[in-house]
């Protein structure tokens, strides 16, 4: 799957794009399912681009049954990553925030960091150098996928 994000475009933002509105991260979102990911990296390496940064998740989604109206769009994303296990709560920014009082969490406990900014500042308080987010390479994607179930 290919994500691009981008800002939402704000006619009120001076700046004209808003990052953020309030304590939620609000962005542009746009998929694509990608049947060959070596044909993918020759198109964007034919228009000058080059990989630099490359991370791994396991995403499980879930979504509370229709009978919770409260919801509708919401969507509960369980990402496990190689620094540590994270859920992102997508949608209405009022499901977001009910979702996220169900689960014991307030905005105090909302973080607005991509992944990358999180690995480096992981790496920064372990003195490690930052490479490729990336599960530990004796484990096959196949060992950890099956031994989350």
């Amino acid at each position: 799957m290919l994500t691009f994000k981008r800002p939402i475009v704000s006619e009120t933002a001076s700046s004209g794009i808003e990052k953020e509105r309030g304590s939620h991260k609000v962005r542009e979102e746009i998929e694509v399912e990608v049947a060959d990911a070596a044909v993918l990296s020759q198109v964007f390496e034919g228009l000058g681009m080059r990989g630099w940064f490359r991370y791994e998740k396991y995403r499980t989604t879930f979504s509370l049954p229709p009978s919770k109206d409260w919801a509708k769009g919401l969507l509960i994303e369980l990402d496990e990553t190689p620094i540590g296990t994270f859920v992102e709560l997508e949608g209405p920014p009022a499901a977001i925030d009910r979702a996220a009082k169900e689960l014991g969490y307030s905005k105090r406990d909302y973080i607005l960091k991509n992944y990358l900014v999180l690995y480096v500042e992981e790496c920064r308080r372990l003195g490690k150098v930052p490479s490729d987010l990336v599960f530990a390479a004796s484990s096959s994607a196949k060992e950890i996928k099956n031994s989350k179930k």
